[in-house]
């Protein structure tokens, strides 16, 4: 991929510093990019390598350009500009012709002429694959399902039945769609009774579900993951559950089911949401690393609840001192109504 200072520019919205006709062939950080590549100065941490960085171009804020040692891009937003530009120099990884011949497609399966079908996919009955798609090695996708256009699925992505995906969703490896939620219930003799997942799950456009993801099909509706919603990999969503449009899960979230999570929130890794009764998340919460929800949250905010780690001894004392917090709290209000009380006498 070859563009010029000015086509970048454009795409950026941004002012070219030097020669707009300059060509850049790739991307590179700060400290390690060569001559023929574009960096970007986004956080003040990496400041100290601009002035000697040895790329061609940097996308930077006006207040950085005297310090530039290369033809600029001045942006209001390098980071947010970086990533635009990057979209350019993404590799597409190939598919051998638009079907391949290992492939099962059910008869009844419709598929666009322009998708493209890997080796040994399976596609199941009545399924609707639209144009553009891209599906690489080794998916199965089951009955009833439904991608729309651009959609790709990375090699070994499962779609059980009734998994419909919006336009531009990718689907990395290993993720699995539509699996059945976690429903139990003990019958008479204290045995567990299964409860039918018969509901599918509906995906928006624009998706990025990570690798060896799990998304869980509703009991009776579906489980919803509304457009623009960002997904890391090792991520649990639990039946039933509804994420609201443009949230973001980092890696090993976990979603008990039934939980609702509005538009624009975002959940550190490792964190999540759960507990007896189904939990609500208002939009524009962010959910600290380690941080897990156990009742609804009704404000926007940043929400934390991490335990500070500790040297193992000094954590086992307190930890065990813990459990004498409510009786520890009622001896100090009785101490303190003596003393008030001594002192009015």
């Amino acid at each position: 991929m070859t563009v010029t200072l000015s086509e970048l520019a454009t795409l950026v919205g941004g002012e070219v510093s030097g020669d707009s006709d300059l060509v850049v062939t790739g991307l590179g950080s700060l400290a390690t990019a060569q001559v023929g590549e574009l960096s970007h100065l986004s956080s003040p941490v990496y400041r100290t390598h601009l002035p000697t960085t040895e790329a061609s171009c940097v996308l930077v804020k006006a207040d950085d350009l005297n310090d530039c040692p290369c033809a600029a891009i001045v942006v209001a937003n390098p980071y947010l500009s970086f990533a635009r530009a990057s979209q350019l120099f993404q590799r597409v990884e190939s598919l051998a012709g638009p079907r391949h011949p290992t492939a099962s497609i059910d008869a009844s399966a419709v598929v666009h002429a322009s998708a493209s079908i890997g080796p040994n996919v399976v596609i199941g009955e009545r399924s609707q694959i639209a144009a553009n798609v891209r599906i690489h090695a080794n998916c199965v996708i089951g009955d009833d399902c439904i991608l729309e256009e651009n959609v790709e699925l990375k090699p070994n992505v499962t779609l059980y039945s009734q998994v419909s995906l919006g336009a531009r969703t990718v689907i990395h490896s290993g993720a699995v769609i539509g699996a059945d939620g976690f429903g139990f219930t003990p019958n008479e003799k204290g045995h567990w009774q299964g409860i039918a997942q018969i509901g599918g799950v509906r995906v928006g456009a624009d998706v990025s579900i990570g690798a060896c993801t799990c998304i869980d099909r509703g009991a009776i509706d579906d489980t919803v993951i509304e457009d623009g919603v960002q997904i890391d990999n090792q991520v649990q969503i639990g039946h039933n559950c509804r994420v609201g449009a443009h949230s973001l899960l980092c890696g090993m979230v976990g979603f008990a089911g039934s939980t609702t999570v509005g538009s624009h929130c975002v959940f550190g890794g490792r964190s999540g949401a759960g507990g007896d009764h189904p939990i609500n998340v208002c939009d524009g919460v962010i959910v600290s690393s380690c941080t897990v929800l156990s009742q609804s949250v009704d404000q926007p905010g940043i929400y934390s609840g991490s335990v500070i780690f500790q040297e193992h001894k000094k954590w086992r004392r307190n930890a065990l001192r813990s459990h004498t917090l409510d009786e520890l709290f009622k001896r100090v209000k009785k101490l303190e109504k003596f003393i008030i009380s001594s002192k009015q006498d």
